[in-house]
């Protein structure tokens, strides 16, 4: 019997996924493990391994589709075996459409149940569902409204019978009738809303001409700007700034690379900070915690997220686990090796969940000093500049040469005061001026 590939839920928060590419083709055997494809979501892209094995019979996705979690993308079985037909593929995803609408008025109250979440999600935007039953990809549907398409009328290619971008580009548009006056639209459901979406102004209308490029936003992008936005929001960031003297942890360093011969075990100074971070956090746990209304999740594990820029534009938290426990040298390896793989779309998905908090490091790019926004639900973010040569007071009065590096925390005033950020910056300051206490 045929088995399906499931888009997979990689994340808590996960509704849907951009298939980026099929690296199998139909007709193709496959073992449990093997990379089949990359999709992109709204945090990373993520190669794909299958858990089923076979032949492949057909796929039902193409590359540039926007898939809801649990959707058939896919069938896999043995050589010559019919599968099913497109139509199925969203057969998992779809009939939660309706009880997500009927469960709206409890999304307050408590998180949406597993099969409303796997739905084509209308609360991030991305929502493929028209009026009359039609599905859409959000650049199909952009290109339909801009060529004055009904959607009605296009026959759709996409897994469920959901019309993709190419389905509109090659739909006459002489064939097209105007599309009638659109009712008015009927209010909005507490489900249909995210629970806090922010307004973003509308500055004129899009400009034309041959010296405007009109580029689209891919999903990461997209869901970067609405979280960082609803955090600048709704969170009341407060920053606290040091200046830490890294004379001594630059020279602990050399010394600690001196003796390691393989390359990828190297310590890095963003490895020593990480390290220094997680120490501090354990005497300061309120910042190492997550917010939730009324209540604090503080953590026992002390999970360090390192943000990391990607090639292309783009951003991802990898996540160094128990950073507080994990020996220098292993910290430096894995996370050489996360941040590799992460700026290549290797990462896993279990890599990039569950940090605690988080460090942005523009040291670098020879950046001085930036502040970070916090990364809700998280209650803080570190945020590292380079280290300087700089003329410095010595203790005799003296002028002399430093080498400093400013650093500034970012915390959620909900969660702690400045008393306290300001302790833990200076414990901060105190691990990485006198270093070795990050060997023990």
């Amino acid at each position: 019997m045929a088995e399906p590939i499931i888009m997979p839920k990689l994340g808590f928060d996960m509704a849907e996924g951009t298939l980026i590419n099929w690296t199998v083709e139909t007709g193709q055997e496959i073992n449990k493990g093997d990379v089949i494809a990359e999709i992109e979501t709204d945090k990373a892209t993520i190669e794909i391994e299958t858990t089923v094995e076979g032949t492949v019979l057909s796929l039902l996705a193409e590359p540039g589709d926007i898939v809801a979690v649990g959707t058939s993308i896919g069938y896999v079985g043995e050589p010559g075996e019919e599968a099913p037909e497109d139509g199925a593929a969203a057969a998992a995803a779809e009939p939660a459409e309706e009880p997500a609408e009927e469960a709206a008025p409890a999304a307050e109250a408590a998180p949406a149940p597993a099969a409303a979440q796997a739905a084509p999600a209308a609360r991030d935007g991305h929502d493929s569902a028209l009026p009359g039953g039609v599905k859409a990809s959000p650049i199909a549907r952009r290109i339909a409204e801009e060529k004055g398409i009904d959607l009605s009328r296009v026959m759709g290619s996409g897994p469920g019978g959901r019309v993709v971008k190419k389905d509109v580009e090659d739909f006459p548009v002489e064939e097209a009738p105007a599309a009638p006056a659109a009712a008015p639209a009927a209010p909005p459901q507490a489900g249909d809303l995210p629970p806090v979406k922010p307004t973003t102004p509308t500055w004129g209308e899009f400009p034309t001409g041959p010296d405007v490029e009109a580029v689209e936003l891919s999903r990461m992008r997209v869901r970067i700007g609405d979280r960082l936005v609803q955090s600048k929001q709704y969170v009341p960031h407060f920053y606290v700034t040091t200046e830490i003297d890294m004379g001594a942890a630059l020279e602990l360093r050399r010394q600690l690379n001196d003796s390691i011969e393989d390359s990828a075990s190297k310590i890095s100074v963003n490895d020593l900070i990480v390290k220094a971070a997680a120490l501090a956090l354990r005497q300061y746990p309120n910042l190492n915690s997550h917010y939730y209304g009324d209540k604090l999740a503080r953590y026992s594990r002390i999970n360090i997220g390192i943000a990391v820029a990607l090639e292309g534009g783009g951003l991802v938290n990898v996540t160094a686990y128990d950073a507080d426990k994990t020996a220098l040298g292993t910290l430096a390896a894995q996370n050489r090796d996360m941040i590799t793989r992460a700026r290549e779309g290797k990462v896993r998905p279990h890599e990039i969940e569950g940090s605690t908090f988080s460090i942005s490091n523009l040291g670098p790019y020879d950046v001085d000093h930036f502040i970070a926004i916090i990364n809700p639900p998280e209650a803080g973010i570190l945020a590292v500049g380079s280290a300087q040569k700089v003329p410095v007071v010595l203790e005799d009065d003296t002028l002399g040469v430093g080498i400093r590096m400013k650093a500034t925390v970012s915390v959620d005033h909900r969660v702690s005061d400045g008393a306290e950020a300001a302790e833990f910056m200076k414990l901060l300051k105190d691990l990485l001026e006198s270093p070795m206490r990050l060997l023990i």
